[in-house]
């Protein structure tokens, strides 16, 4: 048998299956080993030989032809689903991880997955989630003195990458509409260090928040629809909100533009914003507005025009129900509390609750551009927006 010329394959194939049949795993398993001497290149006879070792309790052996039939082609669903099943029969954990995600990136192609797979699919998904939590508790044990030293921005990052690498979380790049400056880091949110004036919006809130309740009771033609399509325009995930005051916006600057009516209406906002190092760019910043959002009003996920730019959110009217996503981590507006964030990094928000929700929302310069890059970047303007007279 071991000596069988190369087209001898298929029947040592089908004496293979016949001694399975019969419960001689023994001999099966010898007729299939003949079998891929003599084709090294059929998965199939591959899987068989590791079914025939599996029966005979032989795990290393299973192992060993399954991972023959996953080097003539890693694609094979079956060969995987059984190494997985090995790994974790033989308490090969990360080994099990790995090969349960693999079996999940390659199932979730399958359109119409049948019982026995689909059953298949939610242990790989239970498995995966059980070790990844065990995975993560004994990281937060081992860890946890040197996690407890770390300052506020290496804290963030620091659970963002052990997110990433358990699988917890995305991690997003910017994806910039306009104009992209490189090199500067994709973060979603910015620490709060990098904008010691947040105080003075802090203490000034309450003022700008009386004046914001103001608007919502009395808009007069102040308000207006935050999205506002042109005609032709093809249906979007932006339809639903096309000049709608679902998503409303009041204006008192924008881009570049002072819209006197409003900052006349509103001067302890004004005084705010004045106070704040904006960016001046003629045509393009700043621009501010209270953001107002209606009731059961979703923001779809989006991004920005340039990550040239900080965003700052200043929470005034916030009920509950209301939330913010940016990037992998989504947070709650604290009235009074504001925050920075790269609205080039995929971006969403929603109120769920009966209420009005309203915000201050205004642009700077991204704290990572230099004094000089920032004048660089106006001037690109200046000179762009002209050419030509």
């Amino acid at each position: 048998m071991e000596n069988a010329p190369p087209n001898s394959a298929q029947s040592a194939n089908a004496e293979g299956l016949a001694a399975l049949r019969a419960g001689d795993f023994a001999r099966a398993a010898a007729c299939f080993a003949t079998a891929t001497v003599a084709d090294p290149h059929a998965g199939s006879l591959w899987r068989n030989l590791a079914h025939a070792r599996r029966e005979l309790g032989d795990d290393a052996g299973e192992r060993a032809a399954l991972q023959s039939a996953l080097n003539v082609d890693q694609r094979d669903l079956p060969a995987l689903i059984r190494l997985a099943q090995n790994d974790e029969r033989c308490g090969q954990m990360r080994d099990a991880m790995l090969h349960w995600g693999a079996v999940l990136q390659l199932g979730a192609a399958v359109p119409n997955p049948s019982p026995d797979f689909a059953a298949i699919l939610r242990h790989a998904e239970a498995y995966s989630t059980a070790q990844r939590d065990r995975l993560a508790q004994t990281l937060d044990a081992g860890l946890g003195a040197q996690l407890s030293r770390l300052g506020a921005t290496d804290a963030r990052r620091t659970r963002a990458f052990l997110d990433s690498a358990l699988g917890l979380r995305r991690i997003y790049q910017n994806d910039c509409a306009g104009l992209y400056y490189p090199f500067l880091p994709p973060d979603e949110f910015f620490d709060a260090h990098h904008f010691p004036w947040f105080a003075d919006l802090r203490a000034a809130a309450p003022a700008i928040r009386e004046e914001l309740s103001a608007l919502i009771a009395d808009p007069g033609e102040a308000m207006r629809p935050y999205v506002r399509m042109g005609e032709g325009v093809p249906d979007s995930k932006w339809s639903t909100l096309d000049n709608k005051l679902d998503w409303g916006a009041c204006f008192l600057w924008e881009y570049g533009s002072p819209n006197q009516p409003v900052l006349d209406r509103c001067p302890a906002t004004a005084a705010a914003l004045a106070a704040v190092p904006s960016a001046h760019i003629p045509g393009r910043a700043p621009s501010a507005f209270f953001s107002i959002l209606q009731p059961h009003t979703h923001i779809p996920p989006h991004t920005g025009v340039s990550n040239t730019r900080a965003i700052i959110h200043l929470p005034l009217i916030v009920p509950e129900k209301c939330g913010f996503r940016v990037g992998g981590e989504t947070r709650a507006w604290v009235e009074g509390e504001a925050f920075a964030f790269d609205d080039t990094i995929d971006h969403e928000a929603w109120n769920d609750s009966d209420e009005v929700r309203g915000i201050l929302i205004f642009d700077v310069w991204n704290p990572h551009l230099s004094v000089a890059e920032q004048e660089i970047i106006a001037r690109y303007f200046d000179i762009a927006d002209n050419l030509g007279g």
